[in-house]
């Protein structure tokens, strides 16, 4: 599913334009993105939790010349914890 299947879908189901529907879809992942640039976890209860963790340093080889040992820098990734209504209805568990 696209953002633009996202907006047409909502779009459908109210009585709102693509347009009204767009802006709403599109400010609502922007303040997400503020809020994990500033280090916070994002929570959405039964769907998940977004947060920023920091990878440490590591050492990283080049599998066609292992000889050559590369230091890949420490870094920030966003991971994605589901929550216990999503993880029951895709798992089946």
């Amino acid at each position: 599913m696209t953002k633009r299947d996202l907006v047409v879908r909502i779009a459908d189901e109210t009585d709102l334009t693509q347009k009204q529907v767009y802006g709403v879809v599109q400010k609502t992942l922007d303040y997400i993105i503020e809020a994990l640039e500033q280090g916070e976890n994002v929570e959405f209860r039964n769907f998940g939790v977004f947060e920023v963790r920091e990878r440490k340093q590591r050492i990283g080889r080049n599998p066609n010349q292992p000889e050559n040992v590369v230091t890949i820098p420490p870094r920030k990734v966003v991971k994605f914890k589901p929550g216990r209504i999503m993880r029951r209805n895709i798992t089946g568990g």
